[in-house]
């Protein structure tokens, strides 16, 4: 009986059709090259690791991508900057990772909003992420 009504339910729902989603207007600039940095790796001696991060930031519309691009210098430095700051176990676990995106989302937000009074940036990504 279950199966019938589910049927039922999925050929209503084919026959209406399903609504027409809204075309994401979302554009991405990517960083290039990678950015690639050292961090201190834990424990008494010292010694560096070394990380490569190949990032793209999401912007509302292409219409911010040359705001962005204009401002890449800024934006670079803060992330490098938060890369090679983190520890080693931020580096290492994939909460520790997440942490620094969002760190570096804020950053880039923060940035964003003091040159052009608008955040600008929706979301980081990191599309890369190679440590040793």
């Amino acid at each position: 009986m279950n199966k019938k009504l589910l049927l039922i339910a999925l050929t209503l729902f084919a026959l209406c059709g399903f609504p027409a989603q809204a075309q994401s207007s979302v554009s991405y600039y990517g960083f290039e090259p990678d950015i690639t940095t050292n961090f201190i790796k834990d424990g008494s001696d010292y010694r560096l690791g070394f990380i490569r991060v190949a990032v793209e930031v999401m912007v509302p519309n292409s219409d911010y991508v040359s705001v962005v691009e204009h401002h890449a210098p800024l934006l670079r430095d803060a992330f490098i900057h938060i890369l090679s700051t983190a520890s080693e176990r931020e580096i290492k676990t994939m909460t520790g990772r997440d942490q620094l995106r969002l760190r570096a989302l804020e950053k880039a937000q923060q940035i964003m909003r003091e040159e052009t009074g608008n955040p600008v940036i929706k979301e980081v990504l990191f599309t890369k992420y190679l440590y040793q």
